[in-house]
């Protein structure tokens, strides 16, 4: 899996990335948006040419691409690219290939069409995240051209399913090829080191260091079949309704973790209050409501979360089911899984079952280590006016299924964005698309990071 193009005598240290780099990380982004991946989490999706096509610009540039499947056309790519230093750990760079679908009919730009407009790319999967696989791309296909060479390891994986249950994917790769990434303590994905424009001039940058759990529930609930113009008691469908209306109203309390309890007190600072985060007696959510546009940063993040999403009864309405289900959606914070169970117990009562339809662990990371150093500097050395602040994702990426491995995993996909672009807001939305200047600044400060971290 080691580079092949004569690199040896390369520093770690090269110029800054060239104009062909920049180029091909607006025209890798189109190609990339072009190739349908939507993933229904149904088993259609197949991301085989989209591996394609990485592993090609991969090997024009003399790295090895390894192509993996569990299943026929959920292929996954993995690289290694080798650095300067062999006593370094790796670290690995990883981005998902597959997208949420997207209806043609609700968007201004055909959502597969990967155009430009007013330099904008448009398309599905230019924000989550082919945007990301694209930065990528063209740094490391400058690294070749150059000669330099970061100074660790860099292992590459473009995955599979990541939008689903990632057991086609990163699962997969954990599971069944752990040997790839030997050495790999850290790593980098989707969901930082973008601009968040807090109001009154300000910019942050925020990086993730740590994600809720992934708690996907479904509820049943049984009773008594029978006639709809009968007494019943044993209603199916009212015991699910009382369950799920107790989930959708209950108030979680406030956890804060490290890494949640570090960004309130750099956004503190920031907007210069005299609050003390770490006192006992802290009102976080009357914090939250002085933080303005920066709460929503951390808002989603400070207690776990259950919301109900799905619900499925009976086939005829003077029928009464013998049986009804509901799905919720849980977001458990780091050490809050105790917490969450108990409570679901209790809201849901003795004649509602639940069990976890998908589960996966919540993570955090260290914001006082080297790499996150690296990375807050290549942020500020591109954008002097910018402010790093870490933050914990609400939701969950390939990070969590890599942990298993014992990678530490950061959310960083650097992009500059104007104010009024909702960034957030994009993922999964309509209408997704990624400024040229962002892509530019994307690729810049990740070519950056990488070769210093």
């Amino acid at each position: 899996m080691a580079e092949k193009n004569g690199q040896e005598g390369a520093t770690g240290h090269g110029a800054a990335v060239d104009r062909q780099a920049l180029d091909e990380v607006v025209r890798f982004t189109s190609d990339l948006i072009r190739i349908d991946t939507g993933n229904a989490g149904d088993g259609t999706c197949r991301e085989r040419p989209a591996a394609e096509y990485v592993a090609e610009r991969l090997a024009d540039a003399g790295i090895e691409p390894t192509l993996l499947e569990r299943t026929r056309g959920r292929t996954n790519v993995v690289a290694r690219i080798e650095g300067t230093d062999p006593a370094a750990d790796a670290l690995l760079v990883h981005g998902h290939l597959d997208v949420v679908p997207a209806e043609p009919a609700d968007w201004t730009v055909h959502p597969f069409a990967g155009e430009v407009v007013d330099d904008v790319v448009w398309g599905r999967g230019a924000i989550d995240m082919k945007n990301m696989d694209a930065m990528v791309l063209a740094a490391v296909r400058h690294w070749a051209r150059t000669g330099a060479r970061p100074r660790r390891d860099i292992v590459l994986a473009f995955t599979a399913d990541e939008e689903a249950s990632a057991e086609d994917g990163s699962g997969f790769l954990a599971d069944r090829h752990a040997p790839l990434f030997a050495g790999c303590t850290e790593g980098i994905s989707e969901s930082g080191a973008f601009t968040f424009h807090a109001g009154g001039g300000m910019q942050l940058y925020p990086i993730a260091a740590g994600e809720r759990g992934t708690a996907w529930l479904k509820l049943t609930a049984r009773g008594r079949a029978g006639h709809g113009s009968k007494v019943n008691h044993d209603n199916a469908v009212s015991r699910l309704a009382g369950a799920v209306a107790r989930i959708g109203d209950h108030e979680w309390p406030v956890r804060l973790t490290p890494t949640v309890r570090a960004a309130l007190r750099e956004l503190v600072a920031l907007h210069g209050l005299d609050v003390d985060v770490d006192a006992p007696d802290c009102d976080v959510d009357a914090l939250l409501g002085k933080l303005g546009p920066s709460a929503k940063l951390v808002e989603p993040t400070v207690r776990n979360s259950a919301n109900p999403t799905m619900l499925s009864a009976g086939y005829k309405v003077n029928v009464i089911p013998g049986s009804a289900v509901a799905h919720v959606d849980g977001r458990v914070v780091p050490g809050g899984e105790a917490e969450f169970r108990t409570t679901l117990d209790e809201l849901t009562g003795p004649e509602v079952d639940w069990e976890y339809h998908h589960r996966e662990v919540a993570l955090q990371a260290p914001v006082d280590t080297p790499t996150y150093a690296a990375m807050r500097a290549a942020v500020e050395r591109f954008d002097p006016d910018g402010h790093v602040v870490p933050y914990c994702m609400s939701g969950g990426t390939d990070a969590k299924q890599f942990s298993r491995l014992g990678i530490t995993g950061y959310g960083f996909s650097p992009l500059k964005l104007p104010e009024g672009f909702d960034y957030q807001a994009l993922f999964h939305g309509v209408d997704e698309r990624v400024p040229v200047e962002g892509l530019h600044f994307g690729v810049r400060v990740l070519d950056h990071f990488l070769r210093a971290a």
